[in-house]
């Protein structure tokens, strides 16, 4: 195992254009390192632990978000609701999303988003899901952020016509979500019922 003074002399990250170029503080070496010294199992916890007792900015997250492997961005995503409580974060939850790395999708759609991303973009994020099989289980907050939604409602049936046009299965989960989005009890007039009758998955699959 290197020692300290070798690791930070042999690790360095790329610094932006422009950046002096200087040993990395040993905790973001730590960081990188999870994987070779924790193992596959616990270098998601080893580096949310890394993050934490290093209390890193919302800039150095950035930063090691955008420098960094698969692994270590969701690190980055895990931590979010824990170390930045505005919404400075959110392009990095944006950026997870323009991704098809399902263990990102996930993260992205843990707490941090449920409470910093619009609505527009939230919506976008449960179809992102459902397109690429992450479980809605994922989705901090569904069921809170999904009430009475119609306009969810009204994506989550789009995308239900286009999936059996195609002659393809809808996902089972999109009707747990659109259960969700049902009006209570005393909905708004304005307020346009929830599709129904969307056929399931199994009913498509041959």
């Amino acid at each position: 195992m290197l020692s300290d003074a070798a690791a930070q002399s042999t690790t360095q990250r790329e610094r932006p254009a422009g950046e002096a170029q200087r040993p990395l503080p040993l905790w973001e070496l730590r960081f990188a390192e999870a994987g070779r010294r924790c193992g596959a199992d616990h270098a998601d916890t080893a580096r949310l632990l890394v993050l934490h007792a290093a209390h890193a900015t919302p800039t150095t997250l950035a930063r090691i978000y955008a420098q960094g492997t698969a692994a270590e961005r969701r690190a980055v995503l895990q931590a979010l609701p824990h170390l930045v409580p505005g919404s400075e974060a959110v392009p990095l939850v944006e950026d997870a999303l323009r991704t098809n790395d399902t263990r990102l999708v996930a993260a992205a759609v843990g707490p941090y988003a449920a409470r910093h991303l619009a609505p527009h973009d939230w919506r976008h994020a449960v179809l992102k899901c459902l397109f690429t099989g992450v479980p809605v289980d994922a989705v901090a907050d569904l069921s809170t952020r999904a009430d009475g939604d119609a306009e969810l409602a009204r994506m989550l049936g789009d995308y239900a016509s286009e999936r059996t046009a195609a002659g393809r299965p809808v996902p089972g989960d999109l009707h747990r979500v659109l259960s969700f989005t049902a009006p209570g009890p005393s909905p708004s007039p304005a307020a346009p019922p929830a599709p129904a009758g969307l056929p399931t998955g199994e009913e498509q699959e041959s």
